[in-house]
């Protein structure tokens, strides 16, 4: 059974909520508590049964939920399927990759909701209660979800480039785009480790493992042994695009510190990820994390928790989606109400 928070928590805690922005304070603990109080219930249900179907939703939803929240905020906006007429972000070159089991979960969740609270839960509580219940399932830290967030009314795919990093992209520039946001590099380098959890694509590491340099076919800072293993596993990609493989090779489905232990032994699989390892600004955090996983745990949840609340949308700002995946007044070809 998990102990209660502790009064030095409750009190730390206090002070989050007291400088938050108007919007942000509008949010609550227990905002469904009379308007859906089976809310936490069907939520645990929903995602317990699909991470042990399919065992990866876990990291999936979690970069979903990123995604989401560092493009104008934590609004649901990316779980809009593009039309004929409009291309939402879901369509953005880096979102393309976002797997089909996390839009699934939520979707799933969001049916269960309306059959028992028609028109009241948000798309975007529902992604941000789905994140952290996952997070718990698969070995990580507890953190508190303020609710109330209302669905935007927009999905603008040129928003998506711009609030997003890369895996080729430097680390100064990558640091500065977080800065933007109000997150430290502290933050920022505790953010990084959700990479403890899911896999990234051949194409996003295949520079650093085919024709490296004239003097060398991989990057030396690479382990040579995993580094052949990914030449061998990612031979084909160009023409098999959906190859794979784990961010932390060593313990994939667990959310722990191996991702930090593995960036010390040349096992980290993206460049990103390789130049926080030796980066003067970010080693000590990496170097901390690695023999700590207690703080990596502490300063991941509140770093998370500052993410969920990002440039949220309340009030008028938004509203609850009838269906994920389309806004309310979405109408078919027809002209009519849509019923996909």
């Amino acid at each position: 059974m998990r102990k209660l928070p502790s009064l030095m928590f409750l009190f730390f805690h206090g002070i989050f909520l007291a400088f938050l922005p108007f919007t942000y304070s509008n949010l609550t603990l227990d905002y469904y508590k009379q308007t859906c109080p089976q809310f936490p219930q069907i939520m645990q249900q929903v995602i317990t049964d699909k991470q042990l179907d399919f065992p990866t939703t876990a990291a999936g939803v979690l970069r979903l939920f990123f995604h989401d929240c560092m493009v104008d905020g934590c609004d649901a906006s990316n779980l809009i399927t593009s039309t004929a007429f409009h291309k939402a972000e879901r369509d953005a070159d880096i979102n393309l990759s976002l797997p089909g089991d996390a839009f699934d979960v939520i979707s799933r969740a969001k049916t269960a909701l309306e059959l028992q609270c028609p028109g009241v839960v948000s798309c975007s509580d529902i992604l941000a209660m789905a994140t952290r219940n996952l997070v718990v399932m698969v070995g990580g830290p507890y953190f508190n979800v303020l609710l109330g967030r209302k669905d935007s009314l927009v999905s603008d795919p040129s928003r998506v480039a711009e609030n997003l990093a890369t895996p080729s992209l430097p680390l100064s520039k990558i640091i500065s785009l977080f800065g933007l946001k109000g997150f430290s590099v502290k933050e920022m380098v505790a953010l990084v480790g959700a990479h403890t959890i899911g896999f990234s694509h051949c194409k996003e590491f295949a520079n650093r493992i085919f024709n490296f340099s004239e003097s060398s076919q991989y990057d030396p800072a690479l382990n040579p042994e995993y580094a052949n293993r990914l030449r061998k596993l990612c031979a084909n990609y160009t023409e098999m695009t959906e190859m794979s493989a784990y961010n932390d090779v060593m313990t994939p489905g667990k959310f722990d510190n191996m991702y930090y232990r593995n960036l010390k032994n040349g096992l980290a699989l993206l460049q990103s990820d390789q130049a926080m390892a030796v980066d003067k600004r970010t080693k000590p955090y990496v170097d901390w994390y690695a023999a700590n996983q207690t703080a990596f745990f502490q300063d991941f949840a509140g770093a998370l928790e500052k993410v969920s609340v990002y440039n949220v949308k309340t009030g008028r700002e938004g509203e609850v989606r009838q269906r994920c995946h389309e806004f309310n007044n979405y109408k078919g070809p027809s002209g009519r109400r849509s019923h996909i």
